[in-house]
């Protein structure tokens, strides 16, 4: 038996701000380290004690494992892998997701976040939000960096890392995973064998961790949000 555990990172600034973010690097704010406190309280009730640390390339991910660490009294390193990271939203970055719905309607937009397999169109490079001029990818060949993406495209980047480098751990290991809405979309869509239409209804709240209970053959048990009074209208698996 082993568990998996997935967390959004907490409330961050923009998300706050009501903005797409992608890969921009942005911390939390006040309420998202509580979020992440919570998150790792409601783990250490479990009594399950964690193998391997998994975070995206991505500060407001990081900071929430750090605090859950704090939390658990945890020194293990982590990994740091950007393949982790959010969606990038390629020319809506850093645009308010309101404002932008007045501007070009609000089913469009729906489309851009929620989507199967439509993205934004291009972020320039010489944007400062492009993550070509942000140093946290400075090591990341170019050649892999996306100027947009849909969630067809980060669910590929994701389960490429996770498959590789992440579930062959998790016989008889339990991991916990703090990364991002998409990313964590992305792994809920091949875990629960979700189709493009289920996708779509999937929210994932920030700082609830999502514990899923493996068996023989990597066979779900059980699968269930702690934090069960922000999970109540969230779609079951």
């Amino acid at each position: 038996m082993s568990f998996l555990i997935l967390v959004r990172h907490g409330q961050s600034i923009w998300n706050l701000e009501k903005r797409f973010t992608g890969w921009v690097d942005v911390d939390l704010t006040d309420q998202g380290k509580i979020e992440a406190e919570k998150a790792g309280l409601l783990i250490k009730n479990q009594n399950i004690n964690i193998d391997f640390y998994y975070s995206s390339f991505q500060v407001r991910a990081n900071h929430t494992l750090k605090i859950i660490q704090k939390v658990l009294k945890s020194k293990k390193d982590f990994v740091r892998a950007w393949q982790l990271n959010e969606r990038h939203y390629g020319e809506l970055t850093g645009l308010n997701k309101i404002e932008t719905a007045k501007k070009i309607g609000e089913d469009k937009v729906f489309k851009f976040r929620r989507s199967w397999d439509i993205k934004p169109g291009k972020l320039s490079k010489e944007s400062s939000y492009h993550p070509l001029n942000i140093e946290t990818y400075k090591e990341i060949p170019k050649e892999l960096i996306p100027d947009t993406e849909s969630l067809k495209d980060t669910y590929y980047r994701v389960l490429e890392y996770f498959k590789k480098e992440i579930q062959p751990k998790l016989i008889n290991k339990n991991i916990l995973i703090t990364a991002h809405g998409n990313s964590i979309r992305a792994l809920c869509k091949y875990l629960f064998n979700l189709d493009n239409n289920q996708i779509t209804s999937l929210e994932i709240p920030t700082g609830n961790p999502l514990i899923i209970n493996f068996g023989e053959n990597l066979k779900i048990n059980e699968c269930k949000y702690l934090d069960k009074e922000r999970s109540k209208n969230l779609l079951v698996f």
